[in-house]
């Protein structure tokens, strides 16, 4: 594998994982994922920021070889989680004079999750600077983005940044470099959906931050290099904002379509309110697009059937999923039908207080909705329009 000059003895040295299929093992990706590593030559030592999930650590080796680096001194630890750190030990097997460097958190969890010894990591603190001669390698402990143990490095010289996961993408790609597009825009905020949303209040304030320190480059360890930090660093503004958009989501499970019905027509109703929407099918639609949508939605009415005595286990998968990511909604409430009884809302409802939603008067009903219901749903319609209202998004 041939490394790619980004600038001068600075080496893109990451992968593509064009058939990876799912993340986490929760979230379908479209695109894949990218691992990026890089190489950076000074002349008198030689570091290596982040290193390569273990899947392909035989080829990410031998390619030190084909790329003519036979000494490296550093291996910079930016993160632990092992799709960057994960092949650290066969690292030290290979370079076994080279050091980690890392900060104490990040040491621990190398440590205990890749057995790598003491003596073999040196423990550095927040803005300590690493010399390798004509470069300097300054460390940014930046916990939260999305680990406790996360830090970024940063290129003196070059102006360059490596941001570890932060500002990063699932995404392959042949140019090393970011060339903005809608595809590329779609994976970054399905990124930042999936892995940054609930820790937006940190976001924010490192994406302020990189702006004030307006760097050259933003080196990311998924997805591609940004030479325009501002297209990225932008979008994580408007992410991370605290106001949402105009936009209800409507996530849904209906087992004989009586749910679905008072959803489509609370739909339907909201629209000509000039309210924008969007149906989310709770068992056959991918958890990233829901994902997506957390990021502006500021409203979610979720539609739900009775399994038994309780609510579909699809709906509980998509309250959890949603308690985890912490979005930015301020208002929810449930709509749902019931055959012969149960608790249709209750467990649902703890499951989401800890985001301290604004609820609407829920709207439950046996069988099939009867035109009180409907009532009901244009009243839920037009208690909707009016919270958005106060809220600045009409």
């Amino acid at each position: 594998m041939q490394f790619k000059e980004i600038k001068k003895n600075i080496l893109y040295a990451g992968m593509n994982d064009s058939d990876r299929l799912i993340f986490d093992e929760l979230i379908p990706l479209d695109k894949g994922t990218s691992y990026n590593s890089y190489v950076v030559i000074g002349n008198e030592k030689t570091a290596v920021i982040d290193t390569m999930y273990p899947k392909f650590t035989k080829e990410y080796l031998n390619s030190f070889d084909e790329n003519g680096i036979t000494k490296v001194d550093y291996i910079i630890a930016n993160h632990g989680e092992q799709d960057h750190s994960g092949s650290i030990p066969a690292m030290l097997e290979k370079f076994p004079d080279a050091i980690v460097v890392t900060n104490a958190t990040c040491a621990n969890n190398i440590k205990e999750m890749l057995l790598v010894a003491d003596d073999k990591i040196k423990i550095i603190k927040h803005e300590e600077e690493l010399s390798l001669g004509d470069k300097t390698l300054k460390f940014m402990i930046s916990p939260g983005v999305h680990w406790p143990d996360t830090m970024f490095t940063y290129i003196k010289e070059d102006n360059i940044i490596c941001t570890c996961d932060f500002l990063g993408a699932h995404y392959v790609f042949d140019d090393v470099f970011a060339i903005p597009s809608k595809d590329l825009e779609k994976s970054a905020k399905k990124y930042y959906a999936e892995i940054m949303m609930p820790f937006s209040l940190v976001c924010r304030k490192y994406t302020k931050q990189l702006k004030d320190m307006n760097v050259d480059m933003i080196l990311p360890s998924h997805g591609p290099i940004h030479t325009n930090p501002n297209y990225i660093l932008d979008l994580y503004e408007d992410w991370t904002d605290e106001k949402g958009k105009n936009l209800v989501l409507l996530p849904c499970v209906s087992m004989y379509h009586s749910t679905e019905e008072m959803i489509d027509y609370l739909k339907e109703a909201l629209e000509k309110k000039g309210i924008q929407t969007l149906k989310y099918d709770m068992v056959t639609g991918n958890l990233g697009d829901l994902a997506i949508a957390l990021v502006d939605g500021t409203t979610i009415i979720l539609g739900a059937s009775m399994v038994l005595a309780n609510a579909h286990p699809a709906a509980y998968n998509t309250v959890y999923l949603a308690s985890l990511l912490k979005p930015k909604a301020k208002i929810a409430s449930f709509i749902g039908s019931y055959g012969w009884g149960g608790n249709l809302f209750g467990k649902m409802s703890e499951l989401l207080a800890p985001l301290k939603l604004n609820i609407i008067e829920p709207i439950l009903v046996k069988g099939k909705a009867k035109a009180e219901d409907y009532v009901k749903l244009d009243n839920m319609a037009d208690e909707i329009y009016k919270k958005h209202k106060e809220l600045g998004l009409i």
